[in-house]
């Protein structure tokens, strides 16, 4: 029994072995089979094939077992037990698959089925055994099932992204490292946009694309402004230029940024397509590599926001975005266009300045999509960027008859050419109404005059090329301002100026305030008296150095009651929130600016405050001012004079330690000049001061510091007490009356003492100060106290003919004693 039982095993093994090498070689017969070059998928097919749909046709061609004729292939399938055959057939329908992706699944497949083929032979081996021994087996079995089962569904995965990454490089093979994970993109988008909420359904409603769909998510951006609204539809679907106002803070970088976006995105899909069905001969479309939109700003700080914004918007788009401004480093931005950004936002300098230094990627602009120009109406100020008009001269035509010139040269590189729109972008507009009748001409003739300044929107926008389809967006309104602005003014001397201006920024000290100036040397002086009164200021004027700009940015965008001293360059673009406060220190020198300066407050549907300081020889550009807006009546910010005392008494000793320091450090200037180019010269200077007037110098230094440190202490020991209005009582609280401001205060305490329920719990001291209430707040709780406008013109008229009057009775009373003195001398002379 014993002998026969061995024999009889030993011949099973030996089945085995043979049937395992017949698979082998059925594996390596099915391996060198042709392949079709596609497979038919049917509605009710369940096969391999099935996911591929929509794929088109694919390189080389995919193989399955259950489509094969055994005739065709003179292939014979093996018979075998009914365990085996479920595991045979499904390694076959495995094995065949690997070949596609990748190699190692193969062998894979062969290790575990000798691993299960072991088992097996174990298990006849111990037959003999027993009953019980077979109730082990079947766990074993069962073990093994599961293991296998786990195993094949980790490879179906491999095998799926092996699949997919061999679909997209075969597709996309001009560029693999952007497009390999497009489809796994698509679907991860299609999922995050069924997550975004349903107040984001206004931008749903705009078609914008699933990627930017997410991007706008993230950003939190809820709904579309009007301008977003009215310039997306026109400029991403039908591609038309765009010629946009509206007010300041209402979304202008997003309008044209989305569509610059959107038509990347699309463009990126079509030509993933036409390179699958077409192949390499599809090369010639891909703009891969060269500039595709170009964005000039007036400003550094407005490049580098429009930058930021972009940034974020393509965040996860794989799109660069850089910035190309001055008083940063040049080699460094050299080294940033050597990535091929895609976007490029700049100032004219700098961007002239690497142009007409053979930039490569700068000059190469045949594949030039999109030319914006933001702020359009500060570009134009004659004089100020002459480098603009190189640029724009250096824009490839737009003319269709043109371009098949261009193209038949030999000189042009092989970059595919592209039809580019037009972005002319400012916070107001005027055009004439036979505008699109120049522009129907053609910018030819505005090319040939290359010479004359651009010196308005129309001559610019002539020049960039725009086109006669054209789309004007006007949201402008009447007043130009947004609508949460209050405005009002405070009248005062021109010395007064100080006073009432530390007067805002001490009482009324909450939220972030900027301060603009029209003059560097009134930016000087407001920054020196306000830092020796202990206030946190910052400046930010023109001829400062790029890094210190963007440091005196960050610390006013960092701190919550912030205070930014700036001349105009800070008026356009800059978009900081929660500016509470604007105050015109300085009236400007146009209603525009007046427009941008006021637009740092209110922006994105806020509330905001804006006062202006008009000294008696402002008046009639004020009044000039508000006409242009037309504004009936502007309210008066409410001052509370008991005040008034106590910052003038600071205001004082300010001036005083801000002149004995500034003598000092001027003489100490003039000093070190002479020292210095004396050296340089290689001279010695002569002492020529006595030993009394050396003393007399040493002693008035002497006395000069002293005086400087006793007013310091007294000042800072006024700094270091609250400023209270001079009918105060330091005995009783409230033995004279109760401000308004204090009132506001009270009022506030109530609420809260009511929202908290009054509960009896013993409470901590409640400090009240005067700084808890913002300018907003103080004008809209201090009256309505206006002044009219109305009959300012006549007014005016009068005072300009009783001025008139007085000049020429004037001029005719000096006449008449000249001609007097002219007849004295004339008697003299003949007596």
């Amino acid at each position: 029994m014993s002998s026969g039982g061995r024999e009889s095993s030993s011949m099973a093994k030996k089945n085995k072995r043979n049937h395992k090498r017949k698979r082998e070689e059925d594996f390596e017969f099915i391996d060198s089979l042709p392949w079709r070059s596609s497979l038919p998928v049917g509605e009710d097919d369940e096969t391999f094939a099935t996911l591929f749909t929509g794929s088109g046709e694919l390189d080389g061609g995919f193989l399955s077992l259950e489509e094969i004729d055994e005739a065709d292939y003179n292939l014979a399938l093996p018979t075998t037990e009914i365990g085996e055959t479920e595991k045979g057939l499904k390694s076959k329908k495995q094995a065949p698959e690997s070949n596609d992706g990748e190699n190692e699944t193969m062998e894979e497949i062969i290790e575990g089925e000798e691993e299960i083929e072991d088992d097996e032979d174990q298990e006849d081996g111990e037959e003999s055994k027993g009953e019980d021994y077979l109730e082990i087996l079947k766990m074993k079995e069962n073990k093994s099932k599961k293991k296998n089962e786990q195993k094949k569904k980790k490879k179906q995965k491999k095998i799926k992204e092996a699949q997919k990454d061999q679909v997209s490089s075969a597709a996309l093979s001009c560029d693999e490292d952007n497009k390999e994970d497009e489809q796994v993109e698509e679907e991860e988008e299609q999922v995050d946009e069924q997550e975004i909420p349903p107040e984001y359904s206004a931008w749903s409603l705009m078609r914008l694309h699933p990627q930017l769909m997410k991007s706008i998510y993230h950003l939190g951006f809820k709904e579309p402004t009007e301008i977003q609204k009215a310039c997306f539809s026109v400029a991403a679907f039908q591609g038309k230029d765009v010629i946009g106002a509206a007010e300041t803070g209402s979304g202008k970088t997003l309008a044209f940024g989305l569509p610059i976006l959107q038509r990347l995105l699309d463009e990126r899909e079509k030509v993933g397509k036409l390179i699958a069905r077409k192949g390499e001969e599809a090369q010639k479309y891909v703009a891969d590599g060269y500039l595709r939109a170009l964005i000039i700003t007036p400003t550094r700080e407005l490049a580098l926001q429009v930058t930021d914004h972009l940034k974020n918007a393509a965040k996860d788009l794989r799109v660069k975005v850089v910035s190309i401004v001055g008083g940063m480093s040049s080699a460094k931005q050299e080294r940033l266009l050597k990535g091929k950004p895609e976007i490029v936002v700049g100032t004219p300098g700098r961007l002239w300045e690497l142009m007409s230094a053979g930039e490569k990627h700068l000059v190469e602009l045949h594949s030039l999509s999109f030319f914006v120009l933001d702020e359009a109406d500060r570009m134009v100020e004659s004089g100020h960027f002459r480098e603009l008009q190189s640029i724009i001269d250096l824009l490839p035509v737009t003319d269709e008859r043109k371009m098949q010139t261009v193209q038949s040269s030999d000189t042009i590189s092989n970059a595919p050419k592209k039809k580019r729109q037009t972005f002319v972008f400012s916070a107001t507009i005027a055009l004439s109404s036979d505008f699109r009748k120049k522009l129907k001409r053609g910018s030819s003739k505005s090319k040939q005059s290359s010479s004359a300044e651009v010196n308005s929107i129309e001559v610019l926008s002539e020049r960039a090329g725009m086109r006669d389809s054209v789309v004007i967006i006007d949201l402008t309104t009447a007043s130009i301002l947004a609508p949460k602005i209050e405005e009002s003014f405070i009248k005062c001397e021109e010395d007064e100026k100080d006073a009432y201006l530390y007067y805002i920024l001490s009482v009324h000290g909450q939220g972030r305030t900027i301060v603009f100036c029209t003059s560097v040397a009134a930016l000087r002086h407001i920054c020196a008296l306000l830092k020796i009164l202990g206030l946190d200021v910052c400046k930010l004027y023109s001829d400062m150095k790029q890094r210190a700009r963007l440091k005196a940015v960050d610390r006013f965008r960092a701190s919550e009651n912030g205070i930014l001293i700036a001349t105009d360059v800070a008026a356009r673009g800059i978009d900081i929130k929660n500016v509470r406060t604007v105050i015109h220190y300085q009236l400007p020198h146009s209603a525009e600016v007046y427009v941008h300066r006021s637009g740092r407050t209110a922006r994105a549907f806020a509330d905001g405050c804006s006062i202006a300081m008009i000294a008696p020889k402002d008046t009639s550009k004020f009044y000039t001012l508000c006409k242009s807006f037309s504004k009936e009546s502007v309210k008066i910010f409410p001052l509370d004079s008991s005040y008034m005392p106590a910052v003038r008494k600071r205001l004082s000793l300010a001036r005083q330690i801000d002149q004995i320091e500034r003598k000092g450090s001027r003489e100490k200037a003039d000093r070190t000049w002479l020292e210095k180019h004396a050296e340089s010269m290689e001279l010695e200077l002569d002492d020529e001061e006595s030993e009394e007037e050396r003393v007399g110098n040493v002693r008035q230094r002497k006395e000069t510091s002293a005086q400087l440190k006793k007013l310091q202490e007294e000042l800072s020991s006024l700094l270091s007490r609250p400023m209270q209005p001079k009918k105060f009582s330091g005995r009783y609280f409230a033995g004279v009356g109760v401000t308004p401001l204090l009132q506001h205060q009270f009022a506030e305490l109530k609420k809260q003492q009511m929202q908290t329920g009054g509960d009896n719990k013993r409470r901590k001291l409640v400090v009240i100060n005067q700084k808890c209430v913002e300018p907003l707040q103080a004008l809209r709780a201090g009256g309505n106290e206006v002044m009219s406008m109305k009959g300012q013109s006549a007014d005016k008229r009068r005072d300009i003919a009783s001025l008139r009057k007085k000049r020429k009775e004037e001029k005719i009373g000096r006449r008449d004693q000249r001609r007097d003195q002219k007849k004295k001398r004339k008697l003299m002379a003949s007596s």
